[in-house]
């Protein structure tokens, strides 16, 4: 027994072992029993409880539905750009970088495929760790549905050119083909 007083008093043959154990038992259950005394305020708080939960069951009923869904059109999208993918040439020896989850990727192309990316004909899809060469509309439409998997996409936004006045380099010229 773990109590050292109950243990005095079964030596001192005051209690009996049935009773201990009695004893122990019906501490146990007025532990577990939750009496309900009847108030207002706990019936209200039940029934505030239980409308929460169905609440809460109703928007993760409304988001598995939208999830699956979308699961959907993004597995059609990745048979899709697995299908249109345009594969880099095994002799390229251009190395073309692109940045993709704060991480810089390389990819070796050669001159006309260089082009098409510069040109914003091509883009560069990354899904489950390889990249695929996508045209620029099926990109574009990858980006919409998962941003997360655009390694590279040409945009009119990116050519946009923020010049300072006080610039001391405004004077030169960056090409457009500069790889880094």
């Amino acid at each position: 027994m773990a109590n050292p007083f109950q243990e005095q008093l079964l030596k001192a043959g005051l209690v009996s072992k049935q009773k201990v154990r009695d004893t122990k038992t019906q501490k146990r259950r007025d532990r577990k029993a939750k009496v309900d005394d009847g108030s207002e305020a706990l019936k209200k708080e039940i029934a505030a409880k239980k409308q929460a939960q169905i609440e809460k069951d109703k928007q993760l009923n409304e988001q598995r539905f939208a999830a699956a869904s979308e699961k959907g059109l993004v597995r059609g999208l990745v048979t899709e750009f697995k299908r249109f993918a345009i594969s880099a040439p095994r002799d390229a020896e251009i190395k073309f970088n692109y940045t993709f989850e704060n991480k810089i990727f390389s990819l070796y192309v050669n001159e006309k495929i260089q082009g098409e990316l510069l040109n914003g004909h091509l883009g560069i899809i990354r899904h489950e760790e390889v990249s695929y060469l996508v045209p620029h509309k099926l990109a574009e439409r990858v980006n919409l549905l998962v941003p997360e998997w655009v390694g590279y996409l040409w945009s009119q936004e990116d050519s946009t050119e923020v010049v300072e006045e006080d610039d001391p380099y405004a004077d030169y010229v960056i090409p457009d083909d500069l790889m880094w």
